[in-house]
């Protein structure tokens, strides 16, 4: 019965699911996972920054200030997020100085959504893709992902022995 379990096991790539092949969960919900792929997901940041820029450059969104602060800001922390020294101090705190301001650019953005809801003035934009409320948020979770990524502790979310 153990060779047949050993057996099963080398079939599943480690990183991708739990220890026990029977479980079958993929570990989405663990940090080590998604710090594993830490340098793909910067790529991606570095393609959607680089793509909303590109976007701007091409006239298909209007020149927004708070916008040009969230996209930079994610695409250069794409860019921490794919250098092999990622983790030293100096990248870690400019990572920090940088996604900090980026955040409260986006929180500060967002909020003033929440102003026009308590209003009563609250209306989505036409196209939705370009809605200054909707993008906004979608900024903030983006740039506390990476910061958490970047300046998490090395050991993840493993529980202590």
């Amino acid at each position: 019965m153990a060779s047949c379990r050993h057996q099963t096991q080398r079939h599943w790539h480690p990183r991708l699911f739990d220890h026990e092949p029977e479980v079958l969960t993929i570990n989405f919900l663990n940090l080590d996972f998604w710090r594993a792929r830490q340098r793909s997901l910067g790529l991606l940041a570095i393609i959607i920054g680089a793509g909303a820029w590109g976007m701007e450059f091409a006239g298909t969104v209007y020149i927004c200030p708070y916008c040009r602060v969230q996209r930079t800001v994610i695409l250069l922390l794409g860019i921490i997020m794919v250098l092999p020294f990622a983790r030293h101090w100096i990248m870690k705190y400019l990572a920090s100085v940088m996604g900090f301001m980026g955040a409260v650019v986006a929180v500060n953005q967002n909020f003033m959504g929440w102003v026009k809801i308590s209003k009563g003035e609250f209306a989505f934009n036409e196209q939705l893709y370009i809605d200054p409320f909707l993008l906004s948020g979608g900024s903030l979770f983006i740039i506390i992902g990476q910061l958490w990524l970047l300046l998490g502790s090395d050991s993840g979310n493993k529980a202590p022995e």
